[in-house]
């Protein structure tokens, strides 16, 4: 193999810093901390088989995000489809577990009753502490954008927690 300023090693330095952080961040969002485990490792497959490339941008932990963020949305819709086409068919209902009730005052239940764009944004400010445009990067959004989900998820959040 030809080396490269952007060799395996930067790619595992890379791997190692950030896929736990990701991996939480993405759980915390998404409420499945499987799926996100599978949505970061995906990314990162797909960003080691095109590494010479990838490894060359200024964030390629941002490109690895926004990969993961995808792969977890196109998850989350081929669910709804199934379930949809279950119903749909007039089959048997799908099966739903009633999950134990949780602690009122527990933050990650707040958090996951958040819009999605909102709780994404709030997992990656506070969980992988990035900063507005870097999770604009990895969202697809203006940082404007970013900053009033952060707002209006913090919003919630206060009032949720007030609440009693």
């Amino acid at each position: 193999m030809i080396p490269s300023r952007t060799g395996d090693d930067d790619f595992d330095d890379l791997f190692r810093a950030t896929f736990e952080p990701m991996v939480r961040s993405l759980a915390l969002a998404c409420g499945d901390r499987e799926a996100a485990a599978d949505a970061v490792q995906d990314a990162f497959i797909r960003a080691y088989a095109r590494w010479r490339r990838i490894g060359a941008y200024d964030d390629p932990a941002g490109w690895v995000r926004h990969v993961a963020l995808n792969r977890l949305r196109d998850h989350f819709r081929k669910a709804e489809r199934g379930r949809r086409a279950v119903e749909r068919l007039g089959g048997r209902e799908a099966i739903a577990t009633v999950p134990a009730p949780a602690d009122p005052s527990d933050v990650l239940v707040h958090v996951g009753e958040l819009p999605q764009q909102q709780r994404i944004a709030v997992s990656l400010f506070y969980v992988e502490q990035l900063s507005v445009i870097e999770i604009a990067t990895s969202m697809g959004l203006s940082e404007g954008a970013v900053k009033y989900h952060l707002h209006a998820g913090r919003e919630h959040l206060r009032a949720s927690l007030e609440s009693p």
